[in-house]
């Protein structure tokens, strides 16, 4: 009887289902994980359906497996390096085995070469920064973070603003000297650093001359005084005049360390001499001394930095994100990883936040998107369906053995 050949269909129809319900559940705590939903088609003998539009059909068979690459919750994490991808787009790996795959898996972690990696030792992958900018996203290479230290940078320039205090007279205590109040009139300091990352003490000297105006200035760096005396002028609105742009250079500091001989210029253009006292509103400089990687940052376009101890940053590419016209064309690897197949189409490259591709979200994972609810309603309506075909069976075997009985 056909009664068996079809109600066996069912069975193996609802066992489908059932298996494919089971693996959504055994996976609803995996990080990227996408639900997968059992179709089926039912089936006719071709040669019946043209002759005979009243023939019964033969049955129903799995139509395929598709993947459901519905958004996940997104929950914030513990560390900067676990990533999320806020809409459309897949994170871009390379695989020991498999070449360049395919993830919404985004917990990631260094490895002891500095690569950022899966769980499975799978490489990040990101769009190397260029020279003059920017990054080249025609190229990719794994995100490393065993960058090298923070390069120093030795103190060049500064500005310097301040107001130095209108009606001032000459000090009283003859010839300058640092060590002796009693021949300026007024001082302030910062820190400058030399070519090797080494810092100093430097402290400006402010004195007024015989000039209504005209104050004599003066530099010392790690307690040696630069050999230079500059000056400025105010003119009777409290602004500075000559030099014209206000700088004032210090040529003079030799480092004893091995380090370079310091040139430093000074710009004093926004200082004022006004009536009241002695404040500096703003004194910079320009150098810094070495740093080493205190934390990674990763922006909502994907852009990667390392950031330093002293403050620097550095851009150490951007993530390469990658979708696909028909995304549930793509072959799953395990691991939460897809291959792309001739099915899903050329895999289209692109940048976070950029047209057709979500957002970055660091410190985030995107949880399973299954329904728990939903699944377990999946699993009962497939074991109706198994009890109900395994009932037809019966039946058709009950109906068999009365023939069987009537015969004899």
């Amino acid at each position: 009887m056909a009664a068996f050949s079809i109600a066996l269909s069912g069975l193996t129809a609802a066992s489908s289902d059932l298996d494919v319900t089971a693996n959504n559940v055994a996976n609803a705590d995996t990080v990227g994980f996408k639900q997968s939903r059992a179709e089926f088609a039912d089936v006719f003998a071709a040669g019946a359906v043209n002759l005979n539009t009243s023939a019964i059909g033969e049955g129903v068979r799995l139509s395929t497996t598709a993947q459901q690459f519905t958004q996940g919750n997104i929950g914030s994490s513990g560390s900067n390096l676990d990533l999320a991808i806020s809409g459309d787009g897949f994170f871009t790996l390379q695989d020991p085995s498999n070449g360049i795959v395919y993830t919404r898996n985004g917990q990631f972690s260094e490895n002891k070469n500095g690569d950022v990696v899966t769980a499975t030792g799978q490489a990040l992958q990101v769009y190397p920064p260029t020279s003059t900018g920017g990054f080249n996203t025609g190229a990719l290479t794994n995100l490393n973070l065993q960058t090298a230290q923070s390069s120093p940078l030795a103190t060049t320039s500064g500005t310097v603003i301040l107001n130095l205090p209108a009606g001032s007279t000459p000090p009283t205590g003859g010839a300058f000297d640092p060590a002796n109040p009693a021949t300026y009139n007024q001082s302030t300091s910062t820190t400058v650093f030399d070519s090797l990352g080494n810092s100093f003490p430097a402290t400006f000297f402010f004195t007024q001359t015989a000039a209504p105006g005209v104050w004599n200035v003066n530099l010392t760096v790690n307690n040696v005084l630069d050999p230079t005396t500059n000056q400025l002028t105010f003119s009777p609105t409290g602004a500075v005049t000559p030099p014209a742009s206000g700088a004032l250079n210090f040529p003079g500091f030799a480092p004893t360390d091995g380090a370079a001989a310091m040139d430093m210029t000074f710009n004093f253009a926004q200082s004022t001499q006004f009536g009241g006292g002695f404040g500096v509103t703003s004194l910079v400089q320009n150098g810094f001394t070495t740093g080493q990687l205190s934390t990674v940052s990763i922006d909502p376009t994907g852009v990667v930095s390392a950031v330093y101890t002293n403050g620097r940053s550095t851009q150490l590419g951007q993530l390469a994100l990658s979708n696909f016209p028909s995304p549930q064309g793509l072959k799953q690897l395990g691991n939460t990883t897809w291959a792309e197949t001739f099915s899903s189409g050329t895999h289209i490259s692109g940048t976070a936040g950029s047209s057709g591709f979500g957002a970055i979200q660091s410190g985030a994972l995107e949880a399973s998107n299954v329904d728990l609810t939903t699944e377990l309603v999946n699993m009962i309506t497939a074991q109706r369906a198994f009890q109900a075909n395994a009932q037809v069976i019966t039946t058709a075997n009950q109906l068999s053995q009365t023939v069987i009985n009537i015969t004899h």
